[in-house]
């Protein structure tokens, strides 16, 4: 007699065809990050002399090469997204975007709906040969630059900017609490800005902090970017510069348990 339950949980066809695609659509995201980096900016560069104008074609230039990653993974059957909400983040002006970051691609899910999105990213990633013509083209804020991260961030949040944060500074890992670092909370506290809260979530495990690529999920993901409310720093601001510190410690609290997507709580 054939145990049913194990019968279905053995990989099928569907699953190597999954594991297939997924390396080609990382290839793919390799790929394409260097030939924009390489070509598309470089022409860029030399056509499009206003430094301003540039940027925002760079921008728009990556979240349109992220839809179509992102289309083209649903398409193969890698993974299945869903992003709820994306008008709001649309007409928000001048606020940081701070979510949780259970994946690899949550950047990728939220930049391709905002196309003039700016970025805190990681200062290594300026060493990676696929991504530091991209993140030097876009003009992203470099989270090791202290001295100058925060006027520019309060710069370009009075100018109407909005700015992803990753509050945690890395992926989630597993099964773990969120720990966030107090850097998105110190930006808004300072800036006197809006927060946008995002909750990103996976309904199998896939390209988390501790798995590779390749450990994909016996059945297809479904990705959910679901935009929530935003949240007003100067409520936790006293009017005292060096009471500060003390409103971005409540703030980060605040945020501790605003980021735990719904379906954990």
């Amino acid at each position: 007699m054939v145990d049913n339950s194990l019968v279905q949980s053995r990989p099928g066809f569907n699953y190597y065809w999954r594991l297939a695609m997924t390396a080609v659509s990382f290839t793919l995201f390799s790929v394409g990050g260097l030939l924009l980096s390489l070509i598309w900016f470089n022409v860029l560069l030399l056509v499009q002399r206003d430094g301003l104008r540039r940027r925002q074609i760079a921008r728009s230039s990556i979240a349109w090469s992220f839809r179509c990653f992102l289309r083209f993974c649903r398409f193969v059957g890698v993974y299945d997204y869903q992003i709820i909400g994306a008008e709001q983040l649309r007409q928000d002006r001048g606020c940081l975007i701070v979510a949780n970051h259970p994946s690899l691609i949550d950047y990728v899910m939220i930049a391709s709906v905002l196309p003039e999105m700016d970025c805190l990213v990681k200062a290594e990633l300026q060493h990676n040969i696929f991504f530091r013509g991209v993140i030097r083209a876009a003009d992203y804020l470099i989270n090791s630059e202290a001295d100058t991260l925060l006027p520019d961030s309060q710069q370009r949040l009075a100018r109407g900017d909005t700015i992803l944060i990753f509050p945690e500074g890395t992926r989630t890992r597993y099964g773990e609490p969120l720990k966030l670092q107090r850097g998105a909370a110190n930006i808004a506290v300072r800036a006197g800005c809006d927060l946008r809260v995002v909750h990103i979530t996976c309904s199998e495990r896939m390209l988390d902090k501790q798995s590779r690529w390749y450990q994909i999920p016996l059945v297809k993901p479904l990705f959910t970017v679901r935009v929530q409310s935003r949240i007003a720093s100067q409520a936790f601001s006293e009017a005292e510069e060096d009471a500060q510190p003390l409103a971005a410690r409540r703030l980060t609290r605040h945020l501790q348990q605003a980021l735990v997507p719904e379906e954990t709580n």
